[in-house]
């Protein structure tokens, strides 16, 4: 166990938190298994319906972190089985469950992914399908008899469903039952995630009082942005930075972040306490740090965390070499074509745009390059000639040589 005493550790694990159900309780349980030596177990629950883990995910791994650090046990229940029924949270319409085949493949990816933050020595790794197949229709019954269809409408997103007549499936009140019948099987005394899942959290821990079983603590923590500076991080969105993505890729995304979301990655990611951040806020509006070189800074940490500082050191000299100095990348992808070439085609074709539209505008922006030079700008370019081993530039970011064939 930790050499710190329960109330260390209380003041400790509440750092940070947006939610915590009861703070009183968590200290009684912190408390208890200081006397009996016995861990908590802090349950994390994932469905894999994207293979991914990005920074979003990050932010409660880092407090899972936290526990095991302090002794505890974390219990990461991947929902293989919840899954295929889709979780509503947040959702204005129902979520398409996945298949079996996909939600196995996803699953996979899930633990090489998490020991990037997590103990695997501290950490037990659980499928819910387990339990939750073997339920027959008369244990779905008895479970759904403990609460009332007006406690599932507390539910904002189901109030508000309801309230504008959009469709709620009764699969949908299943889900919420399901995770909470998670929490009684692990017999869970905490359960953590983002600010969204607190209504199952809460389901949970009523479930588990009416099954006789010690509440479990509801804890939640702050969603990050995403990219986009709006919108929480999600691989759907496309504005995520996930945990695997290379090392130039992972520094370009933070580098792309908005102004105004730096503090929050600082913050959430445990790189600068409050203070710190509220320093660094204050220097950029007084014009001492440009939030370039703050953001510059803010990228190199969490590379020197994900990967190593060796690699942190690299892609900050490359993206200055690219960006600062307008060079171009020591690496890029190399292909061999045959001319002529359909410009607009060949840039959807290979993922620079994702239509013909985009591509256009682009061009018409003088954001497409042959090495240095802007290609000059018609409704159907074509390449009939090039130099062989041209860099082509896409926007800022994307490059490609060309080579002929």
């Amino acid at each position: 166990m930790s050499t710190m005493n329960a109330r260390e550790q209380f003041e400790l694990l509440k750092e940070g938190v947006l939610d915590l159900i009861t703070p009183d309780e968590l200290l009684a349980k912190l408390e208890k298994s200081e006397r009996t030596g016995i861990p908590l177990k802090i349950k994390y629950g994932a469905d894999p319906s994207r293979p991914d883990i990005h920074l979003g995910h990050a932010v409660c791994f880092l407090k899972m972190r936290e526990f095991q650090n302090c002794g505890h046990q974390v219990i990461f229940v991947i929902g293989d089985f919840t899954a295929r029924v889709g979780d509503p949270s947040g959702r204005s319409a129902v979520r398409p469950p996945l298949g079996q085949e996909e939600v196995a493949e996803n699953a996979r990816t899930y633990q090489r992914q998490v020991w990037k933050i997590l103990d695997p020595e501290k950490t037990k790794v659980v499928y819910n399908a387990e339990w939750l197949e073997k339920l027959k229709l008369v244990d779905v019954v008895r479970l759904g008899a403990k609460f009332t269809v007006a406690q599932m409408l507390e539910r904002q997103d189901f109030g508000n469903r309801f309230q504008k007549n959009v469709p709620i499936f009764l699969h949908e009140f299943l889900y919420a039952l399901m995770v909470a019948y998670d929490s009684v099987v692990l017999e869970a005394d905490v359960e953590m995630g983002g600010h969204d899942q607190l209504f199952n959290f809460i389901v949970g821990r009523d479930l588990q009082r009416q099954m006789g079983q010690e509440p479990q603590i509801c804890l939640t923590m702050p969603i990050l942005e995403g990219t986009d500076g709006i919108l929480k991080m999600s691989k759907s969105l496309g504005n995520d930075i996930g945990v695997l993505d290379s090392p130039g890729e992972m520094f370009g995304r933070i580098m792309s972040i908005p102004d105004h979301v730096m503090g929050h990655y600082y913050q959430y990611l445990n790189l600068a306490s409050p203070a710190e951040v509220a320093g660094i806020e204050q220097a950029m509006q007084e014009g001492r740090l440009h939030p370039r070189d703050a953001k510059m800074d803010l990228a190199t940490k969490i590379l020197s965390w994900l990967h190593s500082p060796a690699l942190a050191r690299q892609s900050r000299d490359e993206f200055e070499r690219v960006f600062g100095q307008k060079q171009t990348p020591s690496q890029m992808p190399e292909l061999r074509i045959s001319l002529p070439l359909d410009l607009l085609n060949f840039l959807v074709e290979h993922g620079f745009c994702s239509s013909k539209t985009e591509a256009r505008r682009l061009l018409q922006q003088g954001g497409i390059h042959l090495d240095r030079e802007p290609v000059p700008y018609s409704d159907r370019p074509v390449l009939n000639d090039i130099p062989d081993g041209v860099v082509l530039r896409v926007g800022r970011k994307k490059f490609m040589r060309l080579w002929r064939a």
